[in-house]
């Protein structure tokens, strides 16, 4: 049975970069995978931010909350380096980038509670103003709703039951989105997490760091692990290694997000050989380790664009 996602909950382990400035979304444009030239209000961007050779140092959920200022929300234990290395690039470009994270209020929505507010949609990176607030639609989980909800620090609270945290990162796994964390920087390119099926990689855009790596992987078939889901009835973290039965030796993958599933055990996104997905034995941490069971991925997976 599938835990019931009802509520409101905080986001600590979120962050909130600022991009301000006449050139602010050309520059994020000319710096992540997604198009940021072209972004309208009433859409948020999934996003990587990768080194040159395509391996994600961070990952975002950015939107504009005004015409010269967009917002940038990763993980909170990437966001110092994230923003010290994006900074680098900024040079003469009219944008400046800072740490706002205490300036806004970062609440996830979930279930019944997202009925209604405000009009938002369905579809994934659709967002509305409501209020003070900007609410992004997010992937849902197991078929329940779920939405970012971004306000200034002091605003009101959007006045929903509490939504326990664990529930919610639990549903951060189960939607199959990944959220990049310190652990696993530069373990990754994009389509390894299937940012490519998500919405998070744009391949008609112009250069960006790692650029040519990711679109190869795409366009000649070199891409050799993707994300899928599992469940172990132990405890799992990010960065620990999968092992596959035909190779005991050298791990098949690696845990990229995992969270306590509510009915015991663990839930995790894994990037893993798309060999050892296709059948054998898995196991975490070592070829005795415990067993890993597939789930379903939630969405399909893009295999040409």
């Amino acid at each position: 049975m599938t835990a019931l996602l009802d509520g409101a909950t905080e986001l600590p382990h979120l962050g909130v970069i600022r991009a301000q400035g006449a050139d602010a979304a050309s520059f994020l444009h000319s710096q992540l995978t997604q198009d940021f030239a072209a972004l309208a209000g009433d859409h948020a961007r999934l996003a990587a931010f990768c080194n040159a050779k395509g391996r994600m140092l961070a990952s975002f959920i950015a939107f504009r909350r005004s015409d010269d200022e967009l917002l940038l929300v990763c993980s909170r234990d990437l966001l110092a380096p994230t923003l010290k290395r994006l900074s680098m690039f900024v040079l003469r470009a009219k944008a400046k980038l800072t740490d706002a994270t205490d300036e806004f209020m970062l609440r996830g929505i979930a279930g019944p509670s997202t009925q209604g507010l405000c009009g938002i949609e369905s579809t994934p990176w659709t967002m509305r103003r409501c209020g003070e607030a900007d609410v992004i639609t997010l992937y849902p989980a197991d078929d329940q709703a779920r939405v970012l909800w971004v306000a200034p620090a002091g605003a009101a609270e959007p006045g929903f039951p509490a939504l326990p945290l664990d529930l919610w990162r639990w549903s951060e796994v189960r939607s199959g989105v990944a959220t990049l964390q310190a652990a696993v920087a530069e373990a990754f390119v994009p389509q390894m997490l299937n940012y490519e099926s998500v919405g998070g990689v744009n391949f008609k855009k112009g250069c960006y760091p790692g650029q040519e790596v990711v679109a190869r992987s795409q366009f000649r078939g070199t891409l050799k692990r993707r994300g899928y889901l599992v469940h172990a009835q132990a405890p799992m973290h990010a960065g620990q290694e999968i092992f596959h039965e035909s190779d005991a030796q050298q791990p098949a993958g690696i845990v990229a997000q995992a969270s306590p599933a509510p009915e015991g055990g663990s839930d995790a996104i894994v990037s893993m050989q798309v060999a050892a997905a296709q059948g054998g034995r898995l196991t975490l941490g070592s070829a005795d380790g415990p067993t890993l069971e597939m789930l379903q991925l939630p969405y399909l997976l893009l295999e040409d664009v």
